[in-house]
């Protein structure tokens, strides 16, 4: 994603009247509080995170809402993580984070979690295909090879409970609108389910419970878009939305996903998942100042995210 102009017009605001906000529109989008015996997990673009000049109040804004979660996937960190530093520190002492080395545009993909809740495990990589394998993954009318992700998805092993999980943080390739680029990033999901699959056959697999969820570039969550029908071609299942609105701030794609496989995973699903809309809730002076909507996306886009957070409820064995 380039970065976003940062807005040239100032905007005044107090943090805990803003948090306030968030956490009235939490309950109010019936978001869950944490619970013993539960796990709360999210997936999250932060727009350019590192790169766009955010400040410590926008900071202390993102740490409140990453930090009603147990696990966070965290895209577009960028090779710069001060920002992401700031706030996990601002999330509480028991909060840590992993991450990858940076890939295309210059990404890093990471992982906030509450060591109170959840187990760091021993396996940490990166989903990858030996060039031999490469072109196992072709789809239907698709002629272009696939040639590796431009950002490759990056997973961590935790255990809840007794219950060890595998998640996978993916940002997916985006480029355009044209078919070429629809294409490619239609392989590139196709790839991930792919590499699920082997992993859920394989009797060495370190977890059988596996999420894959990040930023698919997924323009609908519908049967016919090639990139939906890529994720689930092979099993993958999303979960119904408990907020049938998009992840994107427009509300009209649904980039933002979570798969899993129901024969293994869907007696772990506690409640329906959904998108949390904080737009709708903060700055409500910007919005109402006569700057209108222009001002008031172009203030999200440069210091929170063009895109909402999603999340899951899991219960743990």
């Amino acid at each position: 994603m380039p970065i976003f102009p940062k807005p040239k017009f100032p905007f005044v605001f107090d943090v805990a009247t803003e948090v306030a906000n968030l956490r009235q529109w939490k309950a109010h989008r019936q978001v869950p509080a944490k619970e013993q015996d539960r796990i709360l997990v999210a997936t999250w673009n932060i727009a350019n995170f590192g790169a766009q000049q955010r400040e410590d109040r926008h900071n202390r804004l993102i740490a409140e809402m990453l930090s009603w979660f147990d696990i966070a996937a965290i895209q577009e960190v960028r090779e710069n993580f001060s920002n992401l530093e700031d706030v996990v520190r601002h999330m509480g002492s028991t909060y840590r984070m992993l991450f990858s080395d940076p890939a295309g545009n210059n990404e890093r993909m990471a992982f906030v979690y509450d060591s109170a809740k959840l187990t760091l495990l021993e396996e940490i990589g990166e989903i990858a295909f030996p060039a031999a394998q490469l072109k196992s993954i072709k789809l239907p009318g698709v002629k272009q090879p696939f040639e590796g992700f431009d950002r490759t998805p990056y997973l961590a092993a935790f255990q809840g409970g007794h219950t060890s999980f595998v998640f996978v943080n993916a940002h997916l390739f985006y480029g355009s609108e044209k078919p070429a680029d629809v294409q490619r990033r239609s392989l590139e999901t196709f790839a991930v389910a792919k590499w699920a699959q082997a992993r859920r056959k394989s009797k060495f697999s370190f977890a059988r419970e596996l999420f894959a969820m990040g930023d698919f570039n997924m323009p609908k969550n519908a049967k016919g878009d090639p990139v939906f029908d890529a994720l689930t071609k092979l099993g993958l299942e999303l979960p119904a939305h408990s907020s049938e609105i998009g992840s994107n701030l427009e509300s009209d794609k649904h980039y933002d996903q979570i798969a899993y496989f129901p024969a293994e995973s869907k007696n772990l699903l506690d409640g329906a998942t959904g998108i949390f809309d904080y737009d709708a809730a903060i700055f409500p002076a910007l919005w109402n100042n006569g700057q209108g909507k222009k001002n008031f996306d172009a203030y999200l886009r440069y210091y929170i995210s063009d895109h909402r957070l999603m999340w899951i409820r899991l219960k743990p064995e």
